[in-house]
């Protein structure tokens, strides 16, 4: 099958009970928790919102991973980056559903890893938590060179599976913090001998790039290969003006209960989202379906209103213009996400647009 460009899709690895959630948030605690009681916050808010084709599933059944898989090719996707969790000293969260992709070989379909090197806090997954003091669960260390080896080894045989994306010839790996590693060039060097060392050709690094724009050299300067360029805080304060995007950011913190919600149209997001550091042989754009975090973060959320699958198909236009003329294997289009649902921002089907966002990428990269 050809396609006009290597669509990547974000995927959550988070709907299925595990320990720790159960300890946390309570029995049974999963993302669909959120999802199923998540309220309007205003009229016309798009809230609940409820899967169509797959249900309310569980990750831990073959079959959903399957069908996931075969809904994403059949759009044109290539593979899927799936969130990796480690927070140093061996300690891992979520890691049981790659893992059974990866020892069982199903479903037979591309992928690759990001790390989310961030900590995990009350207010990371659960709107109830903004009422209450913040606590840390789960807190990410970097406790030195014996852990980055560690962690190398603990991905080494996703590296060597077949099915793990490359970009010239090299597995591609995400992270998502690059600003937080303590010395980003000697974490990349030691991976990159590593890889060496056990038959790789290397490691292609890709760091994502979110905040303002003065971010995205110093990414590139700390000896990432490319950036994924995450401009959503850039495009909010375009449409908004970045004197009263930070104001209102600063009265949410401090006074949640009265700051106005923080609503954006997606139509002016879109207009607003890509730049320069995108169309940069080494800029891999990103395309967002929608977004509106608010099951998750209650009325501290950002909220986009108005996606339609046409005015997405619009913005995955856009992006395929800048990527034209880059060389094949750098045509890389993050789809952020398939199944964040809790932030909103998800491929798969709903009640409301059913296939709609899957049919308009299928007819921009498949053609």
């Amino acid at each position: 099958m050809k396609t006009r460009a290597r669509v990547i899709a974000f995927y959550l690895p988070q709907y299925h009970p595990f320990k720790e959630n159960d300890e946390w948030w309570g029995k049974g605690f999963t993302e669909w928790t959120n999802v199923g009681k998540a309220k309007p916050l205003f009229r016309g808010h798009y809230q609940p919102r409820v899967p169509a084709d797959l249900g309310y599933y569980d990750l831990r059944c073959p079959w959903v991973r399957e069908a996931q898989a075969d809904m994403a090719r059949e759009a044109g996707v290539e593979g899927f980056m799936y969130w990796h969790y480690w927070f140093g000293n061996g300690r891992t969260l979520m890691a049981e559903i790659f893992d059974e992709v990866l020892k069982s070989g199903k479903p037979d379909f591309p992928f690759c890893l990001g790390w989310a090197n961030h900590s995990w806090s009350r207010r990371t997954w659960n709107s109830d938590a903004q009422n209450h003091k913040n606590v840390d669960l789960m807190i990410q260390e970097y406790p030195g060179d014996e852990d980055i080896i560690s962690h190398f080894y603990n991905v080494l045989p996703a590296f060597k599976d077949k099915r793990y994306i490359a970009v010239d010839g090299k597995p591609i790996f995400m992270i998502y913090d690059p600003a937080a590693l303590p010395d980003a060039p000697h974490f990349i060097k030691m991976w990159r001998d590593l890889a060496v060392e056990n038959g790789l050709k290397g490691i292609h690094f890709v760091g994502l790039a979110g905040g303002w724009l003065s971010k995205h050299q110093k990414i590139l300067e700390m000896g990432f290969d490319a950036i994924a360029p995450s401009n959503l805080w850039y495009a909010e304060s375009k449409t908004k003006g970045k004197i009263i995007k930070m104001i209102e950011h600063k009265l949410r913190i401090y006074f949640p209960k009265i700051a106005p919600l923080d609503k954006y149209k997606y139509k002016d997001i879109i207009a607003h989202l890509f730049t320069e550091y995108d169309k940069m042989e080494n800029g891999y754009p990103s395309i967002v379906p929608n977004w509106d975090r608010s099951p998750r973060g209650g009325r501290r959320a950002v909220i986009y209103t108005g996606s339609t699958p046409e005015l997405f198909k619009k913005h995955v236009l856009d992006a395929m213009e800048l990527i034209k003329d880059k060389q094949p294997e750098h045509k890389i289009l993050f789809l952020r996400s398939w199944n964040e649902w809790a932030e909103g921002n998800y491929m798969e089907p709903d009640l409301k647009f059913g296939h709609g966002y899957l049919d308009a990428l299928k007819e921009v990269i498949l053609g």
